[in-house]
């Protein structure tokens, strides 16, 4: 293919995912009913509605004047809807749906800002303009930016009445074997975590960088995402009445907001119940439990383990006994429905075994998809690390010792970001992220 023709290739590509990310956050909104878009389903989060607007804000601030050179035509707006709410950040908002624009403010803010947009990224891509970053990574930055928030979307939405959803069926459920609880080994050796600069047809964001290899000791983990049938043992036992199984902040949190059990689980008499995104069912006793990494940190000292570090996580996903590492757990394969529970195919979690051609090369199963997974390692800078000046705040904002670094995916995880270098991020005590854990020994 001629050079000319191959750019051409790479626009069409960049402004279709932009256009199917669109489409899969339009889809989102559409769940919530009317009346129920302005309610705030997260205390730490802003109300449904900032989302709408924030958006499409987040693109037209990146791009307008970066690709296109046009002027803002609503700055109030592009000033409104420009930035989130970090959760547990510096306490809760106040303000009331009263605060906020009519929907129709908002949805006519949409369609003329994505108008503009399109109008004339086309020919600002194809542009050999010179600036400091490329129009494919500021593409890539607003279709995963867009992309996340198609996620955290659910998280919010996931704490809503189900009065206030348009509710979807179900896919069947998988038939599997029951996992049985098994500990693989891991010999020595090395992980590489992260990007390099010398990888330029790469995308990654910002803390992605630089790669480096890091040295890992033996080690033990579980072949498995630690389940709901295994934490409701940890219940039973009393976890959550055991300080001593709790660091101080966390046993704090448990205590002062009276936290006994996963947000998603519901008690009726003696029986526990699961609150997916639709529906109430009985406890799927082989789904991972999706939990806070203080709840997770919890349960491995009562079960005699620990969480695995970045580094651990990352050799028993990627590593192979021969010492080279795989793009994906599974090999070179692109992520498709037979590998894993991910990229939007499903509201819910699967089974933990569900998937065991998407298991490691040491075995380890599950380890991408139907969950993040919490490490011990806290969320900081790689050596080398340099801040995206469009975007300075985006990592280094978050460099404070109190998130934790996740890796995998989870159902409603983009095919993109399920990338070996990625890295995501929460506080240790928020409990709405689909995200589990596995154990390790050393």
């Amino acid at each position: 293919m001629l050079p000319a023709q191959k750019a051409v290739e790479k626009r069409h590509e960049l402004l279709g995912r932009l256009l199917e990310a669109r489409a899969r956050t339009d889809e989102l909104f559409t769940l919530v009913k009317e009346d129920a878009l302005y309610r705030r389903p997260i205390a730490e989060r802003h109300r449904i509605v900032f989302y709408i607007g924030h958006l499409e804000t987040f693109d037209w601030n990146l791009l307008r004047d970066r690709l296109l050179g046009v002027e803002p035509f609503h700055p109030e707006f592009d000033k409104l809807f420009a930035f989130g709410i970090d959760p547990i950040g510096g306490g809760l908002p106040d303000d009331g749906p009263e605060d906020w624009p009519t929907l129709d403010e908002i949805h006519t803010y949409v369609k003329t800002s994505r108008a503009m947009l399109d109008e004339g990224l086309d020919k600002a891509l194809a542009s050999e303009e010179e600036r400091e970053f490329s129009g494919s990574v500021l593409m890539n930055v607003a279709v995963e930016h867009r992309l996340m928030h198609a996620e955290t979307l659910i998280y919010m939405l996931h704490q809503m009445s189900l009065d206030h959803l348009h509710r979807k069926p179900a896919r069947p459920e998988l038939l599997i074997s029951p996992s049985v609880p098994n500990m693989i080994e891991i010999p020595e050796g090395e992980t590489t975590l992260g990007l390099s600069y010398t990888q330029p047809d790469e995308f990654g964001w910002d803390n992605e960088y630089e790669a480096h290899t890091v040295s890992v000791p033996g080690f033990s983990i579980d072949q498995y995402k630690v389940t709901n049938g295994e934490y409701r043992e940890f219940i039973s036992a009393g976890g959550y009445e055991n300080g001593d199984l709790w660091t101080e902040e966390d046993w704090q949190w448990r205590t002062e907001n009276n936290i006994t059990h996963p947000v998603f689980w519901k008690q009726h008499g003696d029986h526990w119940h699961y609150r997916t995104l639709f529906d109430e069912i009985p406890l799927p006793l082989e789904w991972p439990v999706y939990v806070s990494h203080g709840e997770a940190s919890a349960y491995a000292r009562w079960a005699g383990k620990s969480l695995p570090s970045e580094a651990q996580w990352q050799r028993s996903a990627y590593g192979t006994l021969e010492g080279a590492e795989r793009p994906y757990p599974w090999g070179s394969e692109r992520p498709s429905g037979k590998l894993g529970n991910f990229d939007f195919h499903r509201w819910d979690p699967t089974p933990v075994s569900a998937f065991p051609q998407g298991q490691s090369a040491f075995g380890v199963t599950d380890i991408v998809g139907n969950g993040w997974e919490w490490t011990s390692s806290v969320f900081g800078p790689f050596p080398g690390f340099q801040a995206f000046s469009f975007y300075p705040g985006y990592s280094a904002n978050f460099f404070d010792g109190r998130h934790y670094v996740l890796k995998g995916g989870s159902a409603r995880t983009a095919a993109c970001m399920l990338r070996r270098s990625f890295r995501n991020w929460f506080q240790g005590q928020y409990q709405y992220v689909y995200a589990g854990f596995r154990c390790v020994s050393e």
